[in-house]
């Protein structure tokens, strides 16, 4: 019997494309001679789904029919896409199948749409109590960058918390005090787009208690608005126009970043002598930005894979649910230098 992997070599595509191409997955950008070819090939070998055998849970399975929630535009914010790929790359490993890919807003997110999956995985800020008010047939549903408040399903995240501490520890010993926050608001999305609560972004949190500590907090100099390029921009101009620029400036994503550079030039500001900028996600682009960026490396395809295997772990019968919290690390390139005195 045929396979998405026998797909795939014939097609010269990953198992992955094979699988997204098959659900329809509208976030997938592929040819259409690509799409072509791999549903030609699917007919050539009369390729069937495989499904799971009937009969008791102790029988074996043959595969999983899992479903992804996405609700970060990856154009944006390439961070949610190496999360995706993450996830991807690893489910051939667990016999797992993406029956189906949803995004946030765009797809129509119903219990019938999501009945038959063994399991959801979840990026972003995605409101799982309103997501179970429509799938409730199991627990398996693993939360991938964000802590829900529900206490029965499994969670991958980042240790933003300590990462905004290095960076905090590693301006100040370069004799930055005066130091200004921008970032994003923190929403909770329902599975329809429609913003169920406000939380506190734990990079802003962090950032508040860390400076209250030191002695060096100034609410003045901390600001919020939309994540992506233009915010950062505009957050930035508005930092400039108060006449009480910082010495650095922590930004809460790559991409927010972009914008605070671009408005920095704009202003005749100089990166690194006159402010310095530290952000998060060490996107691709971070280390071709003028001046490259440090930023904080978030490891987004670790996360993808993790959260994988922790589905996979429910499925086997674990109860008990996980909160995995992953590392990271400071990338130090040329936006950060010392604080001329």
């Amino acid at each position: 019997m045929a396979t998405i992997r026998d797909i795939a070599e014939h097609a010269s595509v990953s198992t992955a494309t094979v699988s997204r191409i098959l659900n329809n997955d509208p976030t997938l950008s592929v040819s259409e001679d690509t799409r072509k070819r791999v549903i030609e090939i699917v007919n050539e070998l009369n390729y069937k789904p495989l499904r799971k055998k009937s009969g008791k849970a102790d029988k074996p399975i043959e595969t999983f029919n899992i479903g992804l929630i996405m609700l970060n535009d990856e154009t944006i914010d390439p961070y949610f896409q190496s999360i995706r790929l993450g996830v991807e790359n690893t489910c051939n490993q667990y016999s797992f199948n993406i029956a189906s890919t949803f995004m946030v807003g765009k797809s129509n997110i119903t219990a019938e749409s999501l009945s038959g999956l063994d399991g959801l995985i979840v990026m972003g800020d995605v409101d799982i109590k309103d997501l179970k008010e429509i799938y409730y047939e199991n627990n398996n549903i693993v939360a991938v960058d964000y802590l829900p408040q529900d206490l029965n399903v499994d969670v991958v995240i980042s240790d933003f918390e300590g990462a905004t501490h290095q960076v905090l520890e590693h301006l100040i010993g370069l004799g930055h005090i005066d130091i200004a926050y921008l970032g994003g608001r923190g929403m909770v999305y329902g599975v329809n787009s429609n913003i169920t609560l406000e939380k506190e972004d734990t990079r802003k949190s962090a950032f508040e208690k860390i400076m209250k500590e030191k002695g060096y907090y100034n609410p003045a100099k901390v600001f919020e608005a939309d994540w992506g390029p233009s915010s950062g921009h505009l957050l930035t101009k508005q930092l400039v126009e108060s006449g009480q620029m910082p010495s650095a400036i922590v930004v809460g994503s790559d991409p927010m970043a972009l914008g605070v550079l671009r408005a920095l030039h704009e202003a005749g500001i100089k990166v690194p002598e006159e402010v310095s900028v530290f952000s998060f996600d060490d996107i691709e682009a971070a280390a071709y930005m003028n001046p490259r960026l440090s930023t904080v490396k978030v490891h987004g395809n670790e996360m993808g894979k993790t959260a994988v295997k922790l589905l996979y772990d429910r499925l086997k019968g674990r109860t008990l649910p996980l909160k995995v919290t992953l590392p990271t690390e400071l990338v130090l390139r040329d936006s950060v230098s010392a604080k001329k005195q």
